[in-house]
């Protein structure tokens, strides 16, 4: 009897570890979801750590080394260093914001690349972290455990409650020791997006460029800039009608008034990253160089015109959906325009790094965008157009001009701001094309000479002088 006793009571203990391991491993699987990512923030950056746990079909499967993971503004993509052990970081960067302080430290470092300001606390964040993971460990480990007495029909032993709790933290942070230990410090390390998961290049042109060696002013940017829908330059290109650059655009009315040598690479539907700093496939199957690469060999110009973010925004396609919806501030839309802006500041960074580095240091100036609604919209109405949503979109438009000023004003280049007042659309002069004309929402010719006015009025700040 006293054989079957103890075979009894080892069958009885084996089961309860087998069960107190079971929910141990359920508690730290459960905990490694539920967790709140930590949030550290400098310099008007702001980033979330945490644990990117592999899913619970792979865990018999499970690696022990390999990349973590960053979300960078919604796109995940992993990370280039490589961590020890199943329980890798996950980072999410949640904002980005081009300060004084962010400048100053890539300008000191001779860096083009989007730097950190709160590396330093990525550690402390990952630690942070597990020490919340593993208080949610033993509330799931004691909830495990009751409702183990509760199917059984026991009183509760909190005593064999408490110990278990215990045990399944030491489980938790013994692998958390044993299998992350190194990331702390290779966190540490983390200086710049590019240590974490690198950055595009610019890429070469798709063919040798050259830019105009006398040219005094170089316009880069969309179709605002190249004057989309309005009558080509004369003896068009196939490039030129590609990217619909126009003889009444602004660059053109800078040049006919002030008598100088202005080369305009502005293109229709350019990006930052496709137009810009990347080469863009144009809509008739043709392949432009990056504005970029030819407007650094324009070392004689001594001024740099940027009009760029619209497209990057998707700005055409977020308007007509606006007009076709019931309502154009809804919780869904207004996140994915959030996630857009976030990506595009960290590109905008990278093309005001990029300018301020040319080695002959032309004025910069940045051009934000107009409204192009007024307060009667009853041409619009038929479109579906309201006064509550043409403020919804006016909202956007001012936060993709906050970032365009913010980040110039960081890197002391100059910004200028059109103002259609009185002539949006729908007004009796308008400076907008509308509804029926070859471009709506874009400057029409006057809209064009209102935005070099505005540029001439900015250069006094920028202390450019033209000798001729």
């Amino acid at each position: 009897m006293a054989v079957h006793g103890v075979a009894r009571r080892a069958r009885v203990a084996a089961l309860g570890s087998l069960t107190l391991l079971l929910i141990a491993v359920c508690a730290i699987w459960l905990a490694l979801r539920v967790t709140p990512l930590q949030t550290v923030s400098a310099a008007g950056q702001v980033a979330r750590v945490g644990a990117a746990a592999p899913p619970l079909a792979s865990l018999p499967s499970l690696s022990l080394s390999g990349p973590g993971e960053l979300d960078l503004f919604g796109q995940v993509i992993p990370t280039r260093m490589q961590f020890t052990g199943p329980i890798r970081p996950r980072l999410e960067l949640d904002r980005l914001s081009i300060t004084p302080q962010v400048v100053s430290q890539l300008r000191a470092q001779g860096a083009h690349r989007v730097e950190l300001t709160f590396s330093q606390q990525l550690a402390s964040a990952w630690e942070r972290y597990f020490v919340w993971e593993t208080v949610i460990v033993a509330g799931f480990t004691a909830l495990g455990l009751i409702a183990v007495y509760a199917v059984r029909r026991k009183h509760v032993a909190w005593k064999i409650v408490a110990g278990g709790v215990a045990v399944a933290c030491l489980i938790n942070v013994g692998g958390v020791v044993l299998t992350a230990s190194s990331t702390p410090r290779l966190l540490s390390s983390v200086r710049t997006l590019d240590d974490l998961v690198g950055v595009d290049p610019v890429q070469p042109p798709a063919s040798p460029v050259a830019a105009s060696p006398h040219a005094q002013v170089v316009v880069m940017g969309d179709s605002t800039a190249s004057g989309w829908g309005l009558p080509w330059v004369s003896s068009p290109t196939a490039l030129d009608k590609g990217c619909g650059r126009s003889s009444e655009s602004y660059a053109a009315d800078l040049a006919t008034a002030n008598g100088w040598n202005v080369l305009n690479l502005a293109c229709g539907s350019a990006t930052i990253n496709d137009g810009l700093l990347g080469a863009q496939v144009l809509f008739n199957g043709q392949i432009a160089a990056p504005q970029f690469a030819i407007a650094e060999q324009a070392t004689q110009a001594k001024l740099i015109i940027v009009s760029v973010g619209a497209d990057d925004l998707q700005w055409g396609v977020m308007t007509q959906l606006c007009a076709a919806s019931a309502v154009c501030n809804d919780k869904i839309s207004g996140a994915y325009f959030s996630q857009l802006l976030n990506s595009f500041t960290r590109s905008y960074y990278e093309l005001l790094s990029e300018l301020d580095d040319l080695p002959w240091h032309p004025a910069v100036l940045v051009n934000a965008y107009y409204s192009p609604f007024g307060t009667s919209l009853g041409c619009l109405s038929r479109y579906g157009m309201t006064l509550a949503k043409a403020r919804a979109l006016v909202s956007r438009l001012d936060q993709l001009n906050t970032v365009l000023t913010q980040g110039a004003g960081a890197f002391r280049f100059g910004v200028a701001q059109p103002r259609f007042t009185g002539h949006e659309l729908c007004d009796p002069d308008p400076y907008v094309q509308g509804p029926g004309d070859p471009a709506p929402l874009h400057p029409n010719a006057q809209g064009e000479l209102a935005i070099a006015l505005t540029d001439e009025q900015a250069l006094p700040t920028l202390n450019v002088h033209f000798t001729g």
